[in-house]
């Protein structure tokens, strides 16, 4: 059986910040898929003060990178408030959120890729 990759599962080497189109995710809340090829991704998710990524989790491991603004970000049970620079890891499986205290921007990282974000 041949599989038949679509247009958005295609690896994306190079990727423009004007190629890349904003979704809205939630209330305050939007998010650019970035390079990508089947066994990582990069996204950027911009927050207004007061959204929320809700609590989830997913089978990928993450890192999140705060390129700018002020995150409460709760892995598991712990909550640690994340500022421009700062970093961390989820594990496959964990739950997780954010609230934005102060409007800003991760960048996130996955593997495998999350083909959901594609659909």
């Amino acid at each position: 059986m041949t599989t038949v990759a679509s247009e958005s599962t295609v690896p994306h080497a190079f990727v423009t910040d004007g190629q890349a189109e904003w979704e809205t995710t939630g209330h305050g809340v939007r998010r650019k898929v970035l390079a990508h090829g089947p066994d990582l991704m990069l996204t950027r998710v911009a927050f207004e003060t007061g959204g929320v990524g809700a609590r989830h989790n997913h089978p990928h491991a993450q890192l999140s990178y705060v390129e700018s603004g002020a995150f409460a970000y709760t892995i598991g049970e712990e909550t640690q408030t994340l500022r421009t620079g700062d970093s961390c890891y989820v594990p496959p499986l964990a739950w997780h959120g954010v609230e934005c205290l102060e409007a800003g921007v991760l960048v996130d990282a996955f593997t495998p890729r999350r083909d959901d974000f594609l659909a």
